[in-house]
């Protein structure tokens, strides 16, 4: 009885460990996007989408993550949390949910949507002060995109 009692605890925690879903560093000039199949090199951009199995995803910006949802290269029932590059401290990435989007013609992105992600939202009204450009939030900005 003790055995197999061990035996369960060791295959919850197992699974558990494979269902991880914070962040794995990005591998700049070395990963590859998703979506787009390009080198990921821009510190300041790049998203991870980490689905409910714990499978990792890369992109190379956040207009990439955006478009292999809304093409349904995953459904959102897969997925498991959502990562952005902030914009104002490179290389980190933040939950995508908690960031405001700055979509801005002199904020130019990767793959030229001009999408930054701060998550802070007064530094992004700060950029978006003297960048110009709108505002989003995740919502907002898979909306924008869609179009």
């Amino acid at each position: 009885m003790r055995t197999l009692f061990l035996i369960i605890i060791l295959s919850f925690s197992l699974v558990a460990m494979s269902c991880n879903h914070d962040p794995e560093p990005i591998n700049f000039n070395s990963d590859q996007c998703a979506l787009c199949k390009m080198t990921i090199e821009d510190t300041r951009f790049g998203a991870e989408l980490i689905s409910k199995k714990g499978k990792v995803f890369k992109f190379d910006a956040a207009e990439c993550i955006v478009k292999y949802i809304n093409k349904g290269k995953i459904s959102e029932g897969e997925i498991g949390k959502l990562y952005v590059i902030d914009y104002s401290q490179p290389t980190v990435l933040v939950d995508a949910l908690l960031v405001t989007f700055l979509i801005s013609e002199n904020l130019p992105s990767p793959m030229g949507a001009n999408l930054s992600a701060f998550l802070n939202r007064s530094t992004a009204e700060k950029y978006q002060s003297e960048k110009g450009g709108e505002l989003f939030n995740w919502e907002g900005v898979k909306s924008k995109l869609k179009k």
